[in-house]
């Protein structure tokens, strides 16, 4: 793997500093450097580097097995099914960003200058992207021990928010492990409709599971409008019979309760024929 070894001194100075707020030395900052580089950046600037993407995949895999092997040895929840949803939410898009923010990552990022003047500094995917790029550059440069533990202590306070229950629903999750426990089948979500420019495009989604059709669910990511979607398809579910899963009663209980404090809401809850 080729290394963004062009490091200026003003750069190195600028590794260093987010170091310290990593609470981490890396041994080879180039390693460091590669995880901050956005394919844009990579792109325009005519060098001989990589961009953050295999690092980003590394990290996504590093990061699941470490979350759900620390789940595991707390031996608080029994259930598989529950097991699964908690880790979903611990390593979804949203998490990750809070704590690339927290991190301040999108000060350090490398991007060009057409993700730069679009916004892309701020978007949600590409700060969760370089969190877990900056993880799998970790496990590289100094091994499973010590990026075990980086991981634990970055996404404690964020376990802690799913213990309880403050945390962002992973309702794809949970639309999921129902359908399958009610109908044996999966849902199947299709994007019926894109607007807007390219750097700020907005999705509309629908969720079929088995023949009805509910939606649509809107966001400005594919990933954001599907959770949307699944979330319109668990109300209608949750009027029409009673659930079986009371976690899931609960779940769809207090996100009615948010909604209407706050008074946020889809622009479609209803169900299309």
């Amino acid at each position: 793997m080729e290394h963004n070894s062009q490091i200026t001194k003003e750069r190195k100075k600028e590794l260093i500093s987010f170091q310290k707020i990593l609470g981490i030395r890396f041994k080879r900052l180039e390693l460091l450097n590669t995880a901050l580089a956005h394919k844009s950046y990579v792109n325009e600037s005519g060098l001989d580097i990589e961009n953050n993407e295999k690092l980003e995949f590394l990290g996504d895999a590093f990061l699941g097995f470490i979350i759900s092997n620390f789940l595991y040895n707390q031996r608080l929840y029994s259930k598989e099914g529950s097991l699964a949803r908690i880790k979903s939410y611990v390593v979804s898009e949203p998490t990750l960003y809070r704590v690339g923010k927290k991190l301040n990552i999108q000060q350090y990022l490398l991007l060009g200058k057409g993700e730069e003047k679009s916004g892309g500094r701020e978007r949600q995917a590409l700060i969760s992207d370089a969190v877990e790029a900056v993880i799998g550059a970790y496990f590289l440069d100094s091994g499973y021990k010590k990026a075990k533990k980086f991981v634990e202590k970055l996404f404690y306070e964020e376990i802690l928010r799913v213990e309880k229950d403050q945390h962002e629903k992973d309702y794809k999750s949970i639309l999921q492990e129902l359908t399958q426990k009610r109908y044996r089948e999966l849902p199947e979500y299709s994007v019926i409709d894109m607007e807007g420019p390219e750097h700020r495009k907005k999705f509309y989604v629908n969720v079929r599971i088995k023949k009805r059709v509910y939606g649509p669910g809107v966001g400005v990511s594919k990933k954001e409008a599907e959770q949307k979607a699944a979330y319109i398809a668990l109300k209608n579910l949750k009027s029409s019979s009673s659930l079986s899963d009371t976690g899931i009663e609960r779940i769809i209980k207090s996100q009615d309760s948010e909604s209407a404090g706050t008074g946020k809401g889809s622009r479609n809850n209803g169900e299309n024929a």
